[in-house]
C-alpha cells in the first residue's frame, strides 16, 4: 500500500513539472516575474476571455490581445501579534496590448505596494509597452 500511494505521489510531482513547449517563432512569448516581496504565485489565467490549460506562460498570435493573470501575493502586517501575520491577497489582473509580435519574447511583471496590485509588460528590450487597467481582488 505505502508504494503504490508513493508511486503516485511522484506521478503527480513529474506531471506538475512539465517541460514548457517549444517556442514557436510565429508567436509571440509571454514569460512572468513577480520581483516584490510576498510575491507569491502570477499564472496565466485566460487569453481573450478563453480558459488556459497550462498556466505558466502565454504564447500568442502577432497583435492584439487581453491577457488576464492571477496573483497571489503576502502583505505583511506592522504590528505587534496577530497585526504582524502576513494576509495572503488574490487578485485577478487584466493587460491589454495591441502590437505583439511574432517571435519576440516579453515580460509580464506583477507586484504589489501594500493591497494594491499592478502589472507591467515589458518588452525585449525592457521598455514597457502596457500596463493593467483592470484589477479585481477576491481576498
Amino acid at each position: 500500500m505505502h508504494r503504490l500511494l508513493l508511486l503516485l505521489a511522484a506521478g503527480a510531482f513529474v506531471g506538475c513539472t512539465s517541460p514548457l513547449p517549444a517556442v514557436d517563432p510565429q508567436m509571440a512569448w509571454v514569460d512572468f516575474a513577480t520581483p516584490s516581496p510576498g510575491g507569491k504565485l502570477l499564472m496565466a489565467e485566460r487569453l481573450d476571455n478563453q480558459r488556459l490549460s497550462d498556466g505558466r506562460y502565454f504564447q500568442v498570435t502577432p497583435g492584439s490581445h487581453e491577457l488576464r493573470v492571477r496573483f497571489d501575493f503576502e502583505v505583511f502586517g506592522g504590528g505587534p501579534g496577530l497585526m504582524n501575520a502576513p494576509l495572503e491577497r488574490l487578485c485577478y489582473l487584466t493587460i491589454n496590448y495591441d502590437h505583439f509580435e511574432a517571435g519576440q519574447r516579453y515580460l509580464l511583471e506583477a507586484r504589489s505596494i501594500a493591497f494594491t496590485p499592478s502589472a507591467r509588460l515589458y518588452n525585449a528590450k525592457r521598455e514597457i509597452v502596457a500596463e493593467d487597467r483592470l484589477t479585481n481582488c477576491v481576498m
